[in-house]
């Protein structure tokens, strides 16, 4: 096994893929000659040429739009929009076209292509560039949306969405990008995960948290501390968010009894949301408190370090909303949770 980072897991998996189907190709600002704003790209151009990897215009409905008629025509295109906010201005051809065309044209036309694109906010680039709004297309059926949170996840659910016949939104976050993680020394060794399929990254009996892309990580990190107290907590990784692997959310509460969800957009109408109800009509009579959730708040994220870091959901704040649960489940043997 080798260890490497969350970016460079991303682009050994393009590499290998390129390798593997001539039909898969890249598309994206600047991702050529520049090798991408995050240098996903890196060194790809030089590799595999002008006609698999296309540096686009900066017109995100223009260059969607030209992916969606490539897939329809056969090919695989990897489209990179640089951030999350500017896939909102080809929200139009993602929701309306992508997300349709099978559906509307009987089966006649499948449409695989996948969109790749971070979010998340800690990196002070303000409010119109620190967004999560996954929940827009987490929404549409038609869509499949997955949000890897490790080097490992990251490269079999790019394997799992380049040969989907689906268009799958592929989430990144920027903070994800320098963290490391495990693979198989030889990339193309990964095998495809299953979209659709959360991961119980840690097993508990007393709590489960739930999470997914960077705060994944933070309720690991809590899960840690609260096994330092004597607290058994589960922690579930989502990985996919459309579809949303239900049945795994409902055995885990089902186990623990409680349940705390941490996501790092909006808290109204969030993805948390749609869990607490799913915990709601599965697990209901197996709950001991109400399921709580943490999240950012609900403000455009602010420029200020300080601001900004206030704003979004941290390991204190779950650790906090995960004792409250906890102590609202009135457990003599949790009694050392403060």
């Amino acid at each position: 096994m080798a260890t490497i980072t969350y970016r460079q897991a991303l682009r050994d998996t393009l590499r290998a893929e390129m390798l593997r189907d001539d039909d898969v190709l890249l598309m994206g600002e600047e991702i050529g000659v520049f090798e991408g704003s995050y240098k996903i790209t890196e060194g790809l151009l030089k590799e595999f040429g002008e006609r698999r990897v296309r540096d686009t215009p900066i017109a995100e409905e223009g260059f969607v739009g030209a992916a969606i008629g490539a897939a329809m025509l056969g090919l695989r295109p990897v489209v990179e929009i640089m951030t999350i906010n500017f896939s909102l201005l080809a929200l139009d051809q993602i929701v309306n076209h992508a997300a349709k065309i099978y559906g509307m044209f009987g089966g006649q036309k499948p449409v695989p292509m996948v969109i790749r694109t971070p979010g998340g906010g800690g990196q002070q680039l303000g409010a119109t560039h620190s967004q999560n709004v996954e929940l827009y297309y987490s929404f549409v059926p038609g869509l499949k949306v997955v949000a890897p949170s490790t080097p490992l996840d990251a490269a079999a659910l790019l394997k799992a969405a380049i040969r989907d016949d689906d268009p799958v939104l592929f989430l990144e976050n920027l903070a994800l990008y320098n963290t490391k993680g495990e693979v198989p020394d030889d990339i193309a060794d990964v095998a495809p995960a299953e979209i659709g399929r959360a991961a119980v990254t840690r097993e508990g009996t007393d709590i489960t948290i739930i999470g997914y892309s960077r705060m994944a990580h933070v309720a690991a990190e809590v899960a840690e501390k609260l096994a330092a107290e004597g607290v058994s907590a589960e922690v579930v990784d989502l990985r996919s968010l459309r579809p949303l692997d239900r049945e795994t959310i409902v055995a885990s509460v089902r186990k623990t009894g409680s349940a705390v969800v941490a996501e790092d957009d909006w808290l109204t109408y969030g993805i948390g949301a749609e869990i607490a109800a799913t915990i709601q009509e599965g697990a209901f009579d197996w709950l001991d408190a109400p399921v709580r959730r943490v999240a950012m708040a609900e403000v455009p994220l602010p420029y200020s370090k300080p601001l900004e870091l206030a704003a979004l959901p941290s390991a204190d704040s779950l650790l906090t909303a995960v004792r409250e649960t906890l102590r609202a489940t009135g457990r003599p043997t949790l009694e050392t949770v403060r």
